[in-house]
């Protein structure tokens, strides 16, 4: 994988033209996003109902690549990369997991595979990727697992209780969420993680301006993020030894803060 760039911006229109330029094959591609871009944003003011619709016409032509990968083997090697890193930072078979944004189970069947059964617990805004999940859990006979999948309308977890979960796991969820949509998740995680408990997303870096491209695409600094989590309560560090990893998005690890879980 090439090395990120942190420092362009994807939305300036001379990166546009000059990345055209140097890839006229995928301009087909990305003028058709553009348009359904367009016509979505209109119909859906409200983010989370515009990326649901995002994401029902993804799945519509292939669940694995409306979670973002190019091939059934990508697929695959995405899943085993979260599910290797996470079982080498702590994830244990007895602990409760939570993972926001599962998907159609890239990682999580094997995060059900290794947790005890009845631990593991996934939420997404798409029922459509979650009617794929679904298909992967009879793929690889867990149904004896007892996962929970649930769609939700936002990321309150309102519905979930205090202090339950060991582990929030969320991959390529704030890569494509505004920032009021991050700031309600943090707001409210702290309350659903267990004393001692961490939880770990993945967001697209960048060391210049922060921006979007469409309305699908966000890329933010480090320290806005980290700034954003001690808002609402948390301790925030950057996991450097992701990025050793062939992976395009950045990693950072939230806890409460010592001395007391938020409320």
């Amino acid at each position: 994988m090439p090395a990120k760039n942190l420092s362009v911006n994807r939305s300036a229109l001379g990166h546009r033209v000059s990345y055209a330029l140097r890839h006229p094959q995928r301009v087909p591609r990305h003028l058709v996003r553009a348009t359904r871009d367009a016509w979505l944003r209109y119909r859906y003011p409200d983010h989370v109902a515009y990326y649901r619709a995002v994401m029902r016409s993804d799945t519509r032509t292939s669940p694995e690549a409306a979670v973002g990968s190019r091939s059934h083997e990508r697929w695959l090697a995405l899943g085993a990369m979260q599910f290797d890193y996470l079982l080498g930072h702590g994830l244990r078979p007895e602990h409760r997991m939570l993972e926001i944004g599962c998907g159609n189970l890239r990682a999580g069947w094997r995060f059900i595979s290794h947790l005890e059964p009845g631990h593991y617990y996934g939420v997404d805004i798409s029922p459509d990727i979650l009617a794929a999940a679904q298909d992967t859990l009879v793929r690889q006979g867990l149904q004896d697992r007892l996962p929970t999948l649930t769609p939700v309308r936002d990321l309150t977890l309102r519905f979930l209780p205090d202090a339950h979960f060991d582990v929030v796991h969320a991959h390529s969820v704030f890569s494509h969420s505004p920032l009021p949509v991050i700031e309600e998740c943090l707001a409210h995680v702290g309350r659903v993680m267990a004393p001692g408990g961490w939880f770990d997303f993945t967001f697209d870096r960048t060391e210049g301006v922060e921006h979007q491209v469409l309305r699908e695409d966000f890329y933010y600094r480090t320290e806005t993020l980290i700034a954003l989590a001690e808002k609402h309560g948390l301790a925030a560090r950057f996991m450097a030894d992701w990025e050793e990893l062939p992976h395009g998005q950045s990693k950072i690890r939230v806890t409460h803060r010592e001395g007391g879980r938020t409320s």
